[in-house]
């Protein structure tokens, strides 16, 4: 329940800021010229505070230097102050991105964030939602692939109560109830397969990303979906699997470019396989994008940089972390009250130098 705002609130949320040494919380209010309470309201729920006295007690901060004890906090609200982060490789550019944006959001709403890095299966899926259910950290952001949850943590009894927030990926069934971030792979991967048939492309390929993950599946269903209403067929083996990975994609590439109806354009599920790509049909004596154009997914840093700069789907990492974050903190603090619609956010075709229209 709502309280009316006034200097005078109860001893508990007055205890939500703590003395720590040197500077106590006291000699803030008395620089401030306000109250304990209202102190402890401009750091936990600075929402109620007017204007005016916030300004007031964050400069008073400043000039102290004081901080709020957010352990003793923690313990008082049975809170760890920490969220995991699962995400397959923490070397992955576009994730270093997302990441970014997750700090950024963490930093500012007082939390820490643990990484857990799928690839490096030091934990097993039970563990990591054994983790959440135990207490011992307060919500998950999913950026992985994969469920890192055991069955009967994903049970109907469990989700009511689970913070978890899915970031980038496509939600599988197990994990519809759960809010996400993302961009429509669907609508992006048809819209770089459209922009290549728009140029002249007829014999176009795909290198994908693992069988399993629900986001490669998206993405090649959209390049499906344009060649089909495109009256393009698929020929056999133009749809190779690279791993996500620029040694998979150069495997991939070779396969491609060694078949017997050479394609004259790739679609890559993401940069890192593009650029694997590109150097790879540069080795066999190639040129791009006289001899195959290339698009890539993702923008990372790298794509504009490339030989030549790559065309590709842009999506705002950093802005989905700063959203999943928020997100998250929501469902910690509001539990069953936070929505669960997922949330769409834009992408962007960004068209550089590695597509051209096919050779004659």
């Amino acid at each position: 329940m709502t309280q009316a705002f006034n200097d005078t609130v109860p001893q508990q949320e007055a205890a939500e800021a703590e003395d720590i040494p040197h500077v106590s919380i006291k000699e803030v209010a008395r620089l401030a010229g306000v109250s304990i309470a209202t102190v402890s309201r401009c750091i936990n729920k600075p929402e109620k505070v007017t204007e005016k006295t916030r300004l007031r007690v964050q400069d008073a901060i400043r000039q102290t230097g004081y901080s709020p004890n957010t352990l003793a906090q923690s313990f008082r609200r049975g809170r760890t102050n920490i969220v995991m982060v699962v995400l397959p490789s923490v070397g992955d550019p576009f994730f270093t991105e997302v990441m970014r944006g997750i700090r950024v959001a963490a930093r500012a709403k007082g939390y820490s964030v643990l990484i857990e890095e799928t690839q490096l299966n030091k934990m097993t899926a039970d563990e990591i939602g054994a983790m959440l259910v135990s207490n011992q950290t307060d919500g998950i952001i999913l950026l992985a692939s994969m469920s890192p949850f055991g069955n009967e943590v994903l049970s109907a009894k469990s989700r009511r109560r689970l913070p978890i927030v899915i970031g980038c990926e496509t939600v599988s069934p197990e994990l519809a109830d759960f809010p996400s971030v993302h961009i429509d792979n669907i609508a992006a991967a048809k819209e770089a397969t459209n922009y290549l048939i728009s140029q002249g492309h007829q014999r176009i390929a795909m290198v994908c990303g693992q069988a399993s993950s629900l986001l490669t599946k998206d993405r090649e269903f959209g390049y499906r979906a344009a060649m089909k209403q495109a009256k393009l067929a698929i020929e056999n083996d133009w749809v190779v699997e690279g791993d996500l990975t620029i040694e998979g994609a150069r495997k991939a590439a070779r396969v491609l470019i060694n078949h017997g109806n050479r394609p004259t354009a790739i679609f890559c599920a993401n940069d890192e396989m593009a650029i694997g790509c590109l150097h790879e049909i540069k080795s066999a004596g190639l040129q791009v994008p006289r001899d195959i154009s290339i698009v890539g997914f993702d923008d990372i840093r790298y794509a504009e940089v490339t030989d030549p700069p790559l065309t590709t789907i842009s999506q705002p990492a950093e802005e989905i972390g700063e959203r999943v974050m928020y997100r998250l903190c929501r469902r910690i603090e509001a539990g069953n009250g936070a929505s669960s619609a997922p949330e769409i956010v834009p992408h962007k075709l960004v068209i550089r130098q590695s597509v051209a229209e096919p050779a004659s």
